[in-house]
């Protein structure tokens, strides 16, 4: 899966002359938190809600009711701004953008393509992208399987789980203090004879869960 797939587009962006008052007026108006900051087409900034609301008096200022809006209003956000950006390109991974976005402690980036923003990708898209990925929201079962370390040993558990005649929605394998472990989302909410196949074949089943239904759409939803 790759950004293009997940992110949010057209991205709404700001002109670095954007006072303060208005950007922060603006996420309301749209629930978001951050904003690409572009000049013409050129990217030069991005700024949050944090920043916009860092740069807000303090409620113990000795200014006036009147004076604070009036300092808002003309303020630009270039001000407060974060000049140094950290991008992801349309064709990047999913999973890249979630290491980036982890490294540098960020919700979102901006999505530029060529030079041009294309779009934002936020924390709640890879949340979401992670859940269709794992086949969350399918109903069925999760199996997590300990999983020798040696070649076939996937496949092995591949295997039998087709013999079974069980379709699988979702795998995912990781190691949990040096030990093999393998997730597994199946199409049946009652895999009994499944992990019974498994534990036969010597493969150790660890958890088993149900997997709850996807959410009925209301009558007259898009």
């Amino acid at each position: 899966m790759l950004v293009r797939d997940r992110m949010t587009a057209p991205a709404i962006t700001v002109d670095p002359k954007t006072p303060i008052y208005d950007a922060l007026a603006l996420m309301k108006d749209k629930r978001i938190r951050r904003f690409p900051v572009v000049k013409g087409r050129r990217l030069v900034g991005v700024v949050t809600w944090t920043d916009l609301m860092r740069a807000s008096p303090s409620p113990a200022t000795s200014l006036s009711v009147w004076e604070i809006p009036y300092l808002l209003m003309k303020a630009p956000i270039s001000e407060v701004m974060t000049r140094t950006v950290i991008t992801v390109p349309p064709s990047a991974t999913i999973e890249d953008a979630a290491v980036l976005m982890r490294r540098h402690k960020i919700g979102g980036l901006p999505v530029v393509d060529q030079g041009v923003v294309a779009g934002v990708i936020t924390e709640s898209d890879i949340f979401d992208a992670f859940i269709d990925l794992m086949g969350l929201h399918r109903g069925g079962a999760r199996l997590t399987i300990q999983l020798e370390d040696r070649v076939g040993a996937l496949d092995e558990v591949v295997r039998t789980i087709r013999q079974c005649d069980i379709n699988i929605h979702s795998l995912a394998a990781y190691p949990v203090n040096g030990i093999g472990q393998v997730v597994v989302r199946v199409d049946t909410p009652f895999p009994l004879h499944l992990v019974q196949t498994l534990s036969e074949h010597g493969i150790q089943v660890t958890h088993l869960a149900p997997l709850p239904e996807a959410p009925a759409r209301e009558a007259g939803a898009a």
